[in-house]
């Protein structure tokens, strides 16, 4: 099992270009695993963990309803925001300036092959980064992603995740709100939840974060669960 990843931060990137980049990256790793299946031979698969930040932009997954989100094209232009439907699971979310973008592009048979556990281990890194900030977070049973006071009527979620596997390699991620405007979660129905409230860091702490502080602990973080060589 090869535990080596590589870590790079892509800077902000139009999702579509990260979404591209993704896709070759995976399919790269998929070929390794194909070819050694062909031909009995182990070259080891490598693992990749990518953060990025997009420009506005709403995202559907391929279970998700289009009818969540409430911008027609006039309106998406309005807000200079993009639309892409996606082959991730989950349903439509949204990704901006001061997220965090996650793109952990692994091959879990170098790690463990469970994706709920893979899943659940992501939402563990990011209630650790919280919690070095003093914020209290966890999990919403029956959702994914992390959550703030998941017990209650005030339950609001701060990092939305959809990811997509096949030969156990894995793609897309986790949207982390650190900065984030709260203002554009407004048109559309985050994930299909329309009871429940978004949240950020700043919005919890009354302050900005300096996201590259935050980044740092989040990826040390993620790196010592999986037990990644970053």
């Amino acid at each position: 099992m090869n535990k080596k990843t590589y870590f790079i931060d892509w800077g902000s990137v139009d999702y579509q270009e990260a979404w591209d980049r993704q896709e070759q990256i995976f399919t790269e790793i998929v070929g390794i695993k194909q070819a050694n299946r062909t031909n009995n031979t182990s070259t080891a698969t490598p693992n990749y963990l990518i953060f990025t930040e997009h420009p506005h932009v709403y995202t559907l997954g391929k279970s998700g309803h289009q009818e969540y989100l409430l911008l027609d094209e006039e309106g998406l232009k309005e807000k200079e925001a993009k639309f892409y439907k996606i082959n991730r699971g989950g349903d439509i979310t949204y990704h901006g300036p001061g997220q965090i973008v996650g793109y952990p592009i692994l091959d879990l048979d170098n790690f463990f092959t469970d994706i709920h556990l893979y899943l659940r281990t992501l939402e563990e890194a990011i209630i650790l980064t919280l919690a070095e900030y003093g914020i209290q977070a966890g999990r919403y049973e029956g959702f994914t992603g992390v959550w703030l006071d998941a017990d209650n009527e005030r339950a609001r979620k701060i990092c939305a995740m959809g990811v997509r596997a096949s030969r156990w390699v894995t793609m897309h991620g986790f949207a982390f709100n650190v900065n984030a405007d709260l203002n554009y979660f407004g048109n559309i129905i985050p994930c299909g939840i329309d009871d429940k409230d978004v949240t950020s860091m700043e919005r919890e702490l009354g302050h900005k974060l300096d996201i590259d502080e935050v980044k740092g602990k989040l990826k040390n973080h993620i790196a010592t669960l999986f037990q990644m060589e970053l």
